[in-house]
């Protein structure tokens, strides 16, 4: 806690101070610069006790609409610090206090999944992103869960986003899949009831969130980026989003059992 406590003191609050005005004015131009918010989460992941490991690579310049499993807040600090990617989250982190207003700045997409239209208005987004051989990581589940097992990945975005690809000039997108763990805290292996706790699924309230955030030890993450599968206008889309579902879980039970060898991780 002492650490953390000189840590956010004489480095995090300088980096906020400095990332912040500066990624501020990139955005205001409408332009994107990945540097400084990688940077920021890479020294977020320091303040939080997150030790990043990666297996296989993300893709780089195509279009590419990454899914994930979802465990704990710090999912999008972890991923952030090792890959170049647009976020897409729930409405109500927009109006979370001041993660709203980080997340914006680094151009996160908002997205209602009770209301129809607003997943147009993300997809078309989503669209333009892609067009500019971007990335976009989308949480497929829906919602966060422990890190024992895989919820089923939701295909909606996925269709609205194959609909949307030849309004934003992206013929073809590659689906990739991405599996976060994490397996040790201190240096040990997860427990089962750990679990909860690292989630944040026991915290309730903000308050209670940030605080366990701020107490928890350190955490081994492992990110594994998977095989990469085509998407195009004809494609089906739910079995798409099937594969990388199935591929997600594949690689979530093997990190969990500290298995040497992952099922299709992208080399």
């Amino acid at each position: 806690m002492i650490f953390r406590t000189l840590f956010f003191i004489f480095i995090f609050v300088p980096v906020l101070i400095v990332v912040i005005p500066v990624q501020f004015v990139i955005t205001r131009l409408g332009l994107f610069w990945n540097v400084p918010t990688m940077f920021f989460h890479r020294v977020g992941c320091i303040f939080l006790g997150l030790r990043v490991h990666t297996i296989g690579e993300p893709l780089h310049g195509r279009p590419t609409l990454l899914l994930s499993n979802h465990i704990s807040w710090t999912d999008i600090i972890a991923i952030g610090s090792v890959a170049d990617v647009t976020f897409v989250a729930k409405t109500g982190v927009k109006n979370t206090f001041f993660v709203g207003f980080m997340a914006s700045l680094q151009r996160t997409l908002y997205v209602d999944y009770n209301r129809r239209q607003d997943a147009r208005r993300t997809s078309a987004e989503m669209a333009k992103r892609l067009g500019k051989n971007g990335a976009v990581l989308l949480f497929a589940e829906g919602h966060r869960d422990l890190g024992t097992h895989v919820q089923p990945f939701r295909s909606a975005l996925v269709g609205a986003a194959q609909a949307a690809m030849a309004e934003g000039g992206a013929a073809d997108v590659a689906i990739q899949p991405v599996t976060i763990a994490y397996t040790h805290l201190q240096g040990l292996p997860v427990s089962r009831n750990e679990r909860s706790g690292i989630s944040g699924m026991n915290a309730r309230g903000f308050r209670a969130v940030v605080t366990n955030l701020l107490t928890s030890g350190v955490k081994d993450v492992t990110i594994a980026f998977g095989a990469p599968i085509p998407l195009d206008a004809h494609a089906d889309r739910k079995a798409v989003t099937k594969l990388a579902e199935v591929q997600v879980r594949r690689m979530l039970v093997a990190l969990n059992r500290h298995e040497d060898k992952l099922p299709a991780v992208a080399g």
